[in-house]
C-alpha cells in the first residue's frame, strides 16, 4: 500500500489525483489540504478517510471540523497546517498541487522529512529552484514532475544519459488565442480566455496558457528540473497537444512522449514511477489525427513568454517578480478590472521596477512577492 498526501486536493490536479486513487486500491490518502472549498473537502474526507486535513483559513478549518466531527479526522489550518500535512509520518509521497508560492515552505519541509515529491506546483521551482534542487539532492529525495510537459521530458530521459542531452523541446498548444494579433487580443474577454481547445484546467492556468505565460513558467521549471541551460530549451507550438514534449540528444535522435491530452497520465506515472499501470481513457488514433503540426511561438504578440526568458536569464529574485506580477494581473483580469494585454504590461512594469536580489532566501522570495503585489495594487490606473 502506497500512502500519499495531497496539497490542493480540491483543485484540478488534486481531484484528478483522487480519481487515480479510486481506481488503484493499493493507493491510500493519509493527508489532504485545500484552500476554502469546505463542502468538497468534507466529501473527500468521508470518501478517502485521511488521518488529517488542512484548510488555509481558521474559519474554513472550524467549519470543516464541525462538519466532520464524527469522523475523528484531525483538522488543522494555515501554513503550520500545510507543513503538518506535508510531513505526516505515514505518507511516502507528497503531491504538491497547491497553486502559488504558498507551496514553497511545505515542499521544503517534506524534502527535509525524506518524502518523494510529485510536483505540480510550478512556483516552487520557478522562484526557489536554487534552494529546492540542492536540498533534494542533499536528502536523496526524488522530485517527479506531474506537469504534462515536464513528465514527458522526464519519460523521454528515462534510461538515457542526461549528459548527452542536446535540447529540450517544450511543446505548447498555443491556447485559445493562437494565431491572433495584438489588435485582436486587445478585445479578448475572460470567457474567451477560459475556452481552452484541448485541456481542462483551473482558471489561472487556463489564462496563463492563453497568454503563453504558463509556457514561460514551464521553461524556468525545466531549467531547474533537468539541469539545462536556457539556450537548450526550445518552445514549439503544437496545436494538437499529442506530443507532450521531447528531448533531442547529441546524436540528433529525438525521444518524445505522446498521448491524449489527459492530466491523469502524468499524475499516475509520478505516483507509480518507474512502473506503468493500466488506465482507462481514449487512445491516440494516428489515422483519425491525420497530421501533427508545429509552429514557432509569436513572442512579439505573446510577450509573456519573452519576459519569462528575460527573467530566467537575469535570475535571482526576478523570476519571483515575474510570477507574482502575473498572479496579480491574472486575478485582476478574472475580476474584469484589466484587459488581456495588460497582463504582460504589468509583468514587464513590475520587473523593471524591481531591484534584483541574488540567490534570495525563502523570506526574501516571499518579500519580493509581497512587494510586487503592493506595487501593482498601488498603481492608480487599475
Amino acid at each position: 500500500m502506497k500512502k500519499i498526501a495531497i496539497l490542493g486536493s480540491t483543485g484540478s490536479i488534486g481531484t484528478q489525483t483522487l480519481e487515480i486513487v479510486r481506481n488503484n486500491p493499493d493507493l491510500s490518502v493519509v493527508a489532504i489540504a485545500a484552500g476554502s472549498n469546505v463542502e468538497l473537502m468534507e466529501q473527500q474526507i468521508r470518501e478517502f478517510h485521511p488521518l488529517i486535513a488542512a484548510m488555509w483559513t481558521e474559519k474554513a478549518a472550524s467549519d470543516l471540523a464541525l462538519r466532520v466531527a464524527d469522523t475523528g479526522v484531525k483538522i488543522v489550518s494555515g501554513m503550520d497546517g500545510l507543513i503538518e500535512i506535508s510531513t505526516v509520518k505515514e505518507a511516502e509521497v507528497l503531491v504538491t498541487a497547491i497553486v502559488g508560492m504558498i507551496g514553497i515552505r511545505p515542499t521544503i519541509a517534506a524534502i527535509e522529512h525524506g518524502k518523494t515529491i510529485a510536483l505540480a506546483n510550478k512556483e516552487t521551482l520557478v522562484t526557489a529552484g536554487h534552494i529546492i534542487m540542492p536540498l533534494a539532492a542533499k536528502h536523496g529525495v526524488s522530485i517527479l514532475p506531474v506537469d504534462s510537459e515536464h513528465s514527458a521530458i522526464f519519460q523521454s530521459m528515462h534510461g538515457e544519459n542526461r549528459e548527452r542531452v542536446s535540447k529540450i523541446i517544450l511543446t505548447a498548444s498555443g491556447g485559445p488565442f493562437r494565431g491572433k494579433n495584438k489588435e485582436e487580443l486587445s478585445h479578448m474577454t475572460l470567457e474567451a480566455a477560459l475556452n481552452h481547445p484541448n485541456w481542462s484546467m483551473g482558471k489561472k492556468v487556463t489564462i496563463d496558457s492563453a497568454s503563453l505565460v504558463n509556457k514561460g513558467l514551464e521553461v524556468m521549471e525545466a531549467k531547474w528540473l533537468f539541469d539545462v541551460d536556457l539556450e537548450q530549451i526550445q518552445v514549439v507550438v503544437h496545436p494538437q497537444s499529442i506530443i507532450h514534449s521531447a528531448v533531442e540528444y547529441v546524436d540528433g535522435g529525438i525521444m518524445a512522449q505522446l498521448g491524449m491530452p489527459d492530466m491523469k497520465l502524468p499524475i499516475q506515472y509520478a505516483l507509480f514511477y518507474p512502473d506503468r499501470r493500466p488506465m482507462e481513457g481514449k487512445r491516440v488514433d494516428f489515422f483519425e489525427l491525420g497530421q501533427l503540426t508545429f509552429e514557432k511561438p509569436d513572442t512579439d504578440t505573446f510577450r509573456g513568454l519573452y519576459l519569462a526568458y528575460e527573467a530566467a536569464k537575469r535570475g535571482g529574485s526576478l523570476p519571483t517578480v515575474f510570477n507574482a506580477a502575473n498572479e496579480k494581473a491574472v486575478a485582476l483580469f478574472i475580476q474584469k478590472k484589466i484587459g488581456f494585454l495588460q497582463i504582460p504590461e504589468l509583468i514587464e512594469d513590475s520587473m523593471g521596477h524591481h531591484r534584483v536580489i541574488e540567490a534570495p532566501s525563502v523570506d526574501e522570495i516571499l518579500q519580493a512577492e509581497a512587494e510586487t503585489y503592493e506595487y501593482i495594487q498601488g498603481k492608480g490606473d487599475i
